[in-house]
């Protein structure tokens, strides 16, 4: 998990030391409290929440603002590579298509407050570039003749 929580600590403890974890989470970017078999969570003041959702906030109306200019978009074209290294494998059409999507993606995260949705954007398109990498797998994806492979299950 990240170490971006200065204090990680089980949840077991923020039952037996409340105060304690409570006054960590108060004070500092929040504490990790991992669990045992379940998702982690993060306990943090709530004005440390805010302050990191309006940080997303100025950051995706900056991209929004740049993409609307010639030379921002270009500028963001550049660096792309250096955020996203798998870039490289998509075409420039693609990364150009990449690039919108995800500043419309983020701006719409921004307005819906929740991140979902960019982590999937993302992964998605890093799974394209994947595709286009291996030239055996994008020849089976693209040329070749898919069989029905039968029913799928669906949970």
């Amino acid at each position: 998990m990240s170490t971006r929580y200065a204090d990680q600590v089980p949840f077991s403890e923020l039952m037996r030391k409340q105060s304690e974890v409570a006054d960590k989470a108060a004070h500092g970017k929040g504490v990790l409290l991992r669990r045992r078999n379940e998702e982690d969570l993060v306990l943090m003041s709530a004005a440390q929440a805010e302050s990191t959702a309006n940080g997303f906030s100025v950051a995706s109306r900056m991209f929004v603002s740049l993409m609307k200019q010639d030379a921002g978009a270009r500028g963001l074209l550049m660096v792309l590579p250096d955020v996203f290294p798998w870039v490289r494998y998509l075409s420039e059409e693609d990364v150009r298509e990449f690039l919108v999507d995800l500043v419309q993606t983020i701006h719409a995260c921004d307005d819906l407050e929740n991140l979902a949705p960019l982590e999937t954007a993302v992964a998605a398109w890093r799974s394209t570039a994947e595709v286009y990498a291996d030239p055996k797998l994008r020849v089976a994806l693209t040329e070749g003749e898919l069989d029905d492979l039968g029913r799928v299950e669906v949970c």
